[in-house]
């Protein structure tokens, strides 16, 4: 690949145009990879969060909780009725990292501990902030705790209500409460559904289709049919002396690594090819180190889609990497000399997911991956279903049950 002098300025630039102050914030329940940010109420299970901080030293952080609802607004409780302990914690496990060319600093936290136990089920936000300026929070991570006393089943299918075997996956969903009784199903739960974990996708459901005995059946609804997308797509920079996967050149500019991905292009008139992912997630890794997340270096990647400029709608890189927002950082530039949309970003080394959505510049701006992505009814997607139930008069919403199909 040959390197103009313009594209070897962007990359130099790249690291100290990127504004974020806390990188690669990974939040996961411990020792399960592929599993939802969730763990159980009163069990051994915990939640792993950690994150670091470009700097040459480290910062006096400090982290607290906040309970929340379904839609992630706090519920309004009490610290001290949804936490055991003090709401206000050091962040005291910390190191540097360890023969990188970026310098900076990995934190940890690790949820419950002695000093702070969660009581209620429910979502809860993790502000990030520091010790001298706790108005100001700095970053945040987002985890649910769930009581596990109602099983779900569900299957899904290509089969669905809009066509079979076309562009669309349908879900039928069957609640068994065990630990709890719900008397009225039709006014006091709430069914979330999240397509691969990114939140554009979630849809809610508040009146169940029908009753089969104690079970409680969603069926047959149009909240129940989603576009069935596209495997992600992935690349690895685990290596800094090797070309992996997807990558077409690995080179060093003045202060750190630089990977080019091989060029994409649009999958929406191509045929379904199967791929085994990770649903959008990434993992950290650095192929000689014994810890990965102190001695995995930052490559500026540089990605590129060649495609037609798209009519009236930004296109974006997006996946669990990008905390499937859309902004400034995941949003790509379309060059129209070389017809590609072009984004360089920084990345920690290691094993990444991700895929290209549309966001329209007007009406109700809601992401599309499908425009560029295609729909695939092969597509295996990964359903996260929550189960919220709010008995009349309660103060919250109790998270009875969050598994994943």
């Amino acid at each position: 690949m040959r390197y103009s002098i313009a594209v070897i300025i962007l990359a130099l630039l790249s690291l100290s145009a990127a504004g974020e102050r806390l990188r690669t914030i990974k939040v996961m329940k411990e020792g399960d990879f592929m599993a939802a940010p969730s763990i159980r109420l009163g069990s051994d299970e915990r939640i792993i969060v950690s994150f670091d901080e470009w700097s040459e030293d480290y910062s006096d952080l400090q982290y607290r909780l906040i309970h929340c609802g379904p839609d992630w607004q706090p519920s309004g409780l009490l610290e001290s009725e949804y936490l055991d302990g003090f709401n206000i914690a050091d962040i005291e496990d910390w190191a540097f990292s360890q023969n990188t060319f970026v310098h900076f600093v990995n934190y940890r936290i690790v949820l419950p501990d002695e000093r702070m136990n969660p009581l209620l089920s429910g979502n809860y936000i993790l502000e990030i902030f520091e010790r001298d300026n706790p108005d100001e929070t700095i970053g945040n991570a987002r985890f649910s705790i769930s009581e596990q006393s109602a099983g779900i089943t569900a299957d899904v299918s290509s089969r669905t209500d809009r066509g079979l075997n076309t562009e669309w996956q349908q879900i039928d969903l069957r609640v068994a409460p065990t630990d709890v009784i719900i008397d009225d199903p039709y006014s006091m739960l709430r069914i979330d559904i999240t397509q691969n974990n990114a939140p554009y996708t979630t849809t809610t459901l508040l009146n169940p289709s029908r009753m089969e005995g104690k079970d409680i059946i969603y069926s047959h609804r149009p909240e129940l049919i989603f576009k069935a997308g596209n495997e992600f797509r992935r690349f690895e920079t685990i290596r800094t002396t090797y070309n992996d996967m997807h990558v077409d050149s690995m080179r060093f500019l003045s202060r750190n690594y630089h990977a080019w991905l091989t060029p994409d292009s649009e999958r929406d008139s191509k045929q379904y090819s199967y791929d085994q992912t990770q649903q959008g997630r990434f993992l950290v890794r650095e192929y000689n180190s014994t810890d990965s997340d102190l001695g995995a270096d930052y490559v500026t990647v540089h990605f590129r889609l060649e495609s037609p400029e798209a009519v009236d709608a930004d296109v974006f890189v997006e996946g669990e990497f990008t905390g499937y927002r859309h902004d400034d950082a995941s949003h790509m530039r379309y060059d129209y000399a070389q017809g590609a949309y072009l984004l360089e970003m920084p990345l920690k080394q290691g094993s990444y997911n991700y895929r290209y959505v549309a966001v329209p510049r007007r009406g109700n701006r809601h992401p599309d991956p499908s425009l560029i992505e295609g729909n695939k009814h092969e597509t295996r997607n990964e359903y996260r279903i929550q189960v919220w139930y709010r008995p009349i008069g309660a103060r919250y919403s109790r998270l009875i049950s969050d598994e994943t199909f």
